[in-house]
């Protein structure tokens, strides 16, 4: 099993697929003097793979993909990548699948489902989305094993590269955003179920294999990430209804539904240098928490804008009309979920440093647990808010609802 483990946390494998996607590193001496030369990764050794990984996991606490700086911060240890690309078709397929994985695109996208297609599959993506970035999120922190190193692979992303590796949240929320959406639309939505699944195993095979490509993660991590978001749907979908219950008619709901993630967030693993896990996860945390707080209170005003009739209903006919009126709400609501977290951002910010009396330009500052935890939630649980309580009715006033 350790051997196993070692060889699916090779770096040199990584380096093996993003070849043969034809991702080539180019030597920086030969690259400035106006050639290159694309180098190719050393092979697996198989006859020390229980060493390598007693190794990595003995020293789970030296993320190589970083250097402290003075304050404690981290520093990206590595430089602007140097790179060939062979195939433009797959790079860029992999790189717009690297985005479906990103919270931006999330929040992004999750509420265009809630505008344009039914809130219920809203709640539950956005609730599966919270509890599958969480636990991935603590897991690596605590677990502290690193990213793949460059050489031998080409990392063509670097605002995370600070972060530990395993498991791939990625993976994660890709496989539980495309396989929750295809266990919870049958009932809502008339769709081929033979073909939802086979959009979801692409969809989420792609943002895996774009882990890979990217050179963000080694092959142990995505596995790994995909089976622990498997196994928390399993666990969890017994309880998928009761909880849909609770969270829209209980009393103590919207109690819970702050209290609780933004207790997570502050008491959130603690490391030696500064990552953007615990800012990431308050800000999915965050968003959860707004949007069940907004779903609770739709349904004591008894306006949850859910498809009317007979469910499930078919799905809606893709005219120009259609696309248009999607467009326009897009296009609103964007526009008033990004003033809000600009507001918000902005307010949270002055009301922090003048609390902690810290200089208004001192942009580190806003790193420190007892700012960045407070801001960030306060900034999206609003932004939860807007999107589930106000944007739609919105829509009602300017007639594209």
């Amino acid at each position: 099993m350790l051997e196993l483990l070692a060889y699916l946390q090779d770096p040199v494998l990584v380096a093996r697929f993003q070849r043969r996607c034809g991702l080539f590193p180019v030597e920086a001496a030969h690259h400035s003097g106006g050639t290159t030369r694309a180098s190719e990764p050393t092979p697996v050794h198989a006859d020390k793979p229980r060493e390598q990984l007693r190794g990595r996991w003995d020293h789970q606490d030296k993320n190589s993909n970083y250097k402290h700086k003075e304050n404690g911060y981290a520093d990206g240890g590595c430089s602007t990548p140097q790179y060939e690309v062979r195939n433009w078709l797959l790079h860029f397929l992999f790189l717009f699948s690297a985005g479906l994985g990103h919270e931006i695109f999330y929040i992004t996208c999750l509420p265009c489902v809630h505008w344009s297609v039914d809130p219920f599959l809203c709640r539950r993506l956005v609730n599966m989305w919270a509890v599958v970035m969480y636990v991935g999120q603590v897991m690596k922190d605590m677990l502290k094993l690193p990213r793949p190193p460059s050489p031998p692979v080409v990392k063509l992303e670097t605002r995370v590269d600070a972060e530990y590796g395993l498991p791939s949240t990625h993976a994660m929320a890709a496989t539980a955003i495309s396989f929750t959406l295809l266990l919870s639309a049958p009932s809502r939505i008339q769709f081929q179920f033979e073909v939802g699944l086979l959009i979801a195993a692409t969809l989420s095979s792609l943002v895996c294999l774009s882990r890979l490509y990217t050179g963000m993660h080694s092959v142990l991590d995505v596995i790994c990430g995909v089976l622990i978001s498997g196994f928390l749907m399993f666990l969890t979908y017994p309880y998928w209804e009761t909880f849909d219950h609770f969270q829209l008619t209980s009393r103590i709901s919207p109690v819970v539904a702050l209290a609780l993630p933004f207790f997570l967030c502050y008491t959130y693993p603690e490391l030696e240098h500064y990552s953007t896990t615990r800012g990431d996860t308050t800000t999915i945390l965050g968003a959860g928490a707004g949007s069940s707080v907004g779903y609770w209170v739709n349904e004591q005003l008894g306006q949850t804008f859910e498809p009317q009739g007979v469910l499930p209903v078919p799905l809606p006919t893709l005219t120009a009309d259609t696309l248009a009126l999607g467009a326009a709400r897009l296009f609103v609501g964007a526009v008033a979920l990004v003033g809000t977290r600009q507001v918000m951002k902005t307010l949270s910010l002055q009301v922090l440093y003048s609390w902690y009396k810290v200089p208004k330009h001192d942009d580190s500052a806003r790193r420190r647990r007892e700012i960045e935890v407070p801001y960030k939630f306060v900034t999206y649980t609003a932004v939860g808010l807007v999107n589930s309580i106000v944007v739609n009715r919105v829509f009602i006033l300017v007639g594209l609802l």
